[in-house]
């Protein structure tokens, strides 16, 4: 305090402090910015009251007028969902095989699919529904179905699965196993044939018998599939694991047969009627078939 003075060239009063002969002045602050201080103390203050502020061990204080951020989102989704409401109304109320008659509820109903899509299938089935061949994904782009491809039949695949333990209607199918009961000449035959269906190769008299005597019981004569029992069509040339002769080897000695989870107790109906909506839309959707009472008469249901 007693090394201050004034400063000749400025008549500022300096601070007292020198440093190697450099001194420093005590310039008072601009009065704007003294203000602009203040109330940014008095705005911290009322913000404490009003709103949370100070952390606590499980919680944070309220504040007086009960306002959160988590609050305020619950707000923003239920607001969401009300707006929801009369779309789901009625896509509940339609019966699915009846959905494609309304071309906006459709369309609404294949963009709330996809999103439910990129939440729940994509890990197996890819963002565009191309699958993975090495993992025995399916590809959902292709017409080629095991268990039928119109809304009805997507919407049951998606709500009980497939091979799933946990759900008594879950899909099942079950290819046995031949290793052991065919020795490596049959199965070189079994191959070629099973190839040539699909023009792959030349036609194997001996492996058309064995495939009629061990396979075409569920595969069909003509290897085409069978779709109540789940076997896929081998004449179309789109394989799940694989074309190759040592991808058929691996098939027809060991079968992989994979795993689909049942969403009817994991998603509302409504969701799922979304997702097959979606899937349906990708490509390879089919119309809807109804039986009518004589069991040999079909009905196309579709416009």
């Amino acid at each position: 305090m007693a090394n201050k003075r004034i400063d000749e060239p400025t008549g500022t009063e300096t601070v007292g402090h020198e440093w190697d002969g450099i001194e420093e002045l005590n310039t008072p602050l601009p009065r704007w910015w003294l203000w602009t201080f203040y109330l940014t103390i008095i705005f911290a203050i009322v913000y404490v009251i009003l709103y949370p502020a100070w952390p606590m061990v499980d919680k944070a204080t309220e504040g007086v007028l009960g306002w959160s951020s988590r609050g305020q989102l619950a707000e923003k989704m239920s607001a969401a969902e009300q707006a929801q409401q009369g779309f789901r109304d009625q896509l509940a109320n339609i019966p699915i095989e009846r959905l494609p008659d309304d071309s906006a509820l459709m369309a609404r109903a294949v963009a709330g699919g996809q999103a439910a899509f990129k939440v729940h299938c994509t890990q197996c089935h890819g963002s565009g529904g191309a699958g993975d061949q090495k993992l025995g994904y399916p590809n959902l782009n292709d017409d080629a179905w095991l268990w039928g491809g119109d809304l009805k039949a997507i919407e049951y695949t998606i709500t009980h699965g497939v091979r799933w333990p946990d759900d008594d209607e879950t899909r099942f199918s079950q290819m046995p196993p031949f290793e052991g009961a065919l020795d490596d000449a049959q199965i070189n035959a079994v191959i070629d044939h099973v190839l040539s269906l699909s023009g792959k190769a030349q036609p194997n008299a001996a492996g058309a018998q064995i495939f009629g005597d061990n396979c075409a019981a569920c595969h069909g004569p003509q290897g085409k599939g069978g779709r109540d029992v789940g076997a896929p069509n081998l004449s179309d040339a789109i394989w799940l694991r694989g074309s190759e002769r040592d991808a058929l080897r691996r098939q027809i000695l060991g079968p992989r047969m994979g795993v689909m989870p049942s969403w009817g107790e994991r998603l509302d109906p409504v969701t799922i009627k979304m997702l097959a909506a979606y899937v349906h839309s990708l490509g390879g959707g089919e119309d809807f078939v109804e039986v009518a009472e004589d069991p040999e008469v079909k009905v196309d249901e579709q416009p």
